[in-house]
């Protein structure tokens, strides 16, 4: 009888709009955002360029969740640890065809710059390389000791190890300068995990990665900056430190 009851107290509720209400929760919705290569924390709802340095907002498809965790509060220009940055071990291969392991064989322990390119690029990717050969110069013996250089295709359908060797030769790419490609899955997880994926290789972002590992230092700047910009600012990080008066100095197009 009182089950009865109930029911007919539910079923009236119900009519009054007074029962509460029970739904599933909403699923993720696919928007697109614009973000800067430079900047990541720059980002629009539209097309449009940075506030700071007047880079083209990248267009990124995200799920939007509302309860969105932020992962890094760094400051200007830093990125973060790598724990942070969740960098995969994918496998990839190297210029000579060998199989490596990114963070483990590249990363780990180590002071390293990181550049982006594809070897039919024909306007920031020239440019990216010499800026790297010219810096690997006035290093001398620190590239390959104290910091590596790493170049990682944006095209890896393209750039077989064959490919890269030969792009990285028109450089007098030394030992301590390594280039990255592998198979796309493993790529593109790659290039997403270092905030360098893009829809279009042409899209791609002109930024060097300058990382220390051991000492969980990670700093983002312009990769076509002037070579002593860039040199004060790999020495600063194989320190454990970037100062910022040369990261922002750096970082200017």
């Amino acid at each position: 009888m009182k089950t009865r009851q109930l029911t007919i107290l539910f079923l009236i509720f119900i009519s009054l709009g007074l029962a509460p209400a029970y739904s599933t929760p909403p699923q993720a919705a696919s928007v697109a955002t614009y973000s800067c290569p430079m900047h990541p924390e720059i980002k629009s709802t539209k097309k449009g360029k940075c506030p700071k340095c007047k880079m083209d907002l990248v267009r990124q498809t995200t799920n939007a969740s509302p309860a969105a965790e932020i992962v890094s509060q760094a400051p200007e220009g830093v990125l973060g640890t790598t724990s942070k940055l969740k960098i995969p071990d994918v496998e990839v291969l190297d210029q000579d065809g060998n199989v490596r392991h990114f963070y483990s064989d590249l990363i780990k322990g180590k002071t390293v710059a990181i550049n982006f390119i594809f070897t039919n690029c024909t306007t920031i990717c020239p440019p990216l390389g010499a800026t790297f050969a010219r810096v690997q110069r006035e290093l001398g013996a620190k590239v390959g000791t104290d910091v590596q250089f790493i170049s990682i295709s944006v095209d890896p359908l393209t750039d077989t190890p064959e490919r890269l060797k030969a792009w990285g030769a028109k450089f007098k790419a030394g030992a301590g300068w390594t280039f990255v490609t592998g198979s796309k899955p493993e790529m593109d997880q790659l290039l997403n995990a270092l905030g360098a994926a893009v829809v279009r290789r042409e899209d791609h972002t002109p930024s060097v990665i300058i990382a220390n590992d051991v000492k969980g230092v990670w700093t983002r700047t312009y990769g076509l900056a002037r070579p002593a910009q860039m040199i004060g600012l790999i020495e600063n990080v194989i320190a454990g430190r970037v100062d910022e008066p040369v990261a922002k100095e750096a970082s200017q197009p």
